[in-house]
């Protein structure tokens, strides 16, 4: 993203900050060059610069409610919102797409390690 100055690497370092206080497990990536927020090890959400438009991606998003109909994409798991500068989107439903996608991971991962015997901490999101 530090490559990515003006208005898009504006609107990818915000919402890559939103993806970061999800709570304090959130782990920090790149994968396939893309800024990835994950649990652990697992992926929940990324962002994505193009010449024109930034995406929001979530790695399970055909799994999680969008009661707004952001999401796009006619994959297997993912999906991701579109965000063009000069296009208005509804911040709060995608604010709440984050904390759903980070959500889903958390428990999935707090299950993976009940099954193998681990133990994982409850989690205080952050303010």
């Amino acid at each position: 993203m530090k490559e990515h100055a003006g208005e898009l690497g504006v609107i990818a370092k915000h919402w890559f900050e939103v993806m970061r206080k999800c709570g304090e497990d959130v782990r920090e990536l790149l994968h396939d060059g893309h800024p990835t927020a994950c649990v652990g090890d697992a992926a929940f959400a990324y962002v994505n610069v193009f010449k024109a438009h930034v995406n929001v991606g979530f790695f399970r998003g055909a799994k999680i409610a969008d009661p707004k109909g952001l999401l796009e994409g006619t994959g297997k798991f993912m999906r991701h919102v579109k965000l063009r500068p000069e296009s208005a989107f509804d911040a709060t439903a995608l604010m709440q797409l984050i904390d759903t996608a980070y959500t889903d991971m958390r428990e999935r991962v707090q299950a993976e390690l009940l099954r193998a015997g681990s133990y994982y901490p409850s989690n205080e999101k952050r303010a």
